[in-house]
């Protein structure tokens, strides 16, 4: 994902991040495919979908996980991996989707993000005859629930079960070795001017806890609250954490104008590969084990300061 951060960061991060939970089970029989609607609903495909449209960039990530590439007919904007997907046609952005040419493609599923698109866009592609499958994940157990979900819309089972287990023994592997460990507290840093973060129910925070990561602003009501730099300064966490975008400056660096404060005297300033942590697929993992280890260090870095 290449998108201008200086002017967008908030938007870019709404657009990969807010895919929330609601996916149960997974049923097949001679009746059909039976899918779980975010909405608590279900939704029944008579045979497995060979046209597939996604509404949301890692959607169409985890389509491709889930050994569905070639039923993807197009994707939103930003939707760029693996990269293959960047040669599937675009039918706008998770905001604002083209309904024409999607009607044109004659999709038998477009995969939606419920709490992202627009419902009356949704709304109206059922109006007009199209399946829609509204998906969340907020959880990152969840992802290897998608990609499993997918493969059966997809009839990829053979595939998505394989990678899905896979998934899951990553994330209890991952659990296990970090379940002894210290807690650490931080702040993660969505944007700096404004200055945004996320609350404990967001699946980056609900992501750092395997690590023991405590997020200063868990108790926050806003799934990605804008704050205060006064409030970050009287919490003094130990780490400050953000995603870090190739080409641009390290976005922490706004915090050394106060020496004082733990994470810039112990330089415990984390950066986790933005595409990685933003976007709920399997990638994810791999930015929680890179973050397992940061935190190990800056937990090293404390007791060393103690130690003095």
């Amino acid at each position: 994902m290449t998108w201008p951060l200086a002017r967008v960061v908030v938007k870019r991060f709404l657009i990969t991040l807010f895919v929330g939970s609601g996916l149960i089970t997974v049923q097949t029989s001679f009746a059909g495919i039976t899918l779980p609607q975010a909405n608590g609903e279900t939704l029944t495909l008579a045979t497995p979908a060979e046209r597939i449209i996604t509404l949301a960039p890692n959607l169409a990530e985890l389509v491709f996980a889930a050994g569905a590439g070639e039923q993807l007919k197009a994707v939103v904007e930003y939707s760029n991996f693996p990269a293959q997907v960047k040669q599937i046609p675009r039918i706008g952005d998770a905001f604002r989707i083209d309904l024409e040419r999607i009607i044109e493609l004659e999709p038998d599923l477009v995969i939606a993000w419920k709490s992202g698109n627009p419902q009356t866009a949704l709304q109206k592609l059922e109006q007009l005859g199209i399946t829609v499958w509204q998906v969340e994940i907020t959880r990152p157990e969840e992802i290897a629930d998608a990609v499993e979900y997918m493969s059966h819309a997809a009839g990829t089972q053979a595939i998505g079960q394989t990678v899905a287990l896979q998934l899951r023994n990553k994330l209890t592997d991952l659990r296990q070795q970090n379940a002894d460990k210290s807690p650490v507290d931080y702040f993660y840093q969505i944007a700096p001017r404004p200055l945004y973060t996320i609350n404990g129910q967001h699946i980056i925070s609900r992501s750092l806890e395997v690590c023991g990561g405590v997020n200063i602003f868990s108790e926050l009501p806003t799934l990605a609250p804008q704050i205060s730099r006064e409030s970050v300064i009287v919490a003094n966490p130990r780490t400050m954490i953000a995603p870090a975008i190739s080409g641009d400056p390290p976005a922490l660096a706004v915090w050394q104008d106060w020496p004082r404060l733990q994470a810039v005297q112990n330089q415990t300033m984390l950066y986790l590969p933005a595409d990685e942590i933003s976007q709920a697929t399997p990638r994810l993992l791999d930015s929680i084990d890179l973050a397992c280890k940061l935190l190990d260090e800056v937990r090293g870095a404390t007791q060393q300061v103690e130690d003095k």
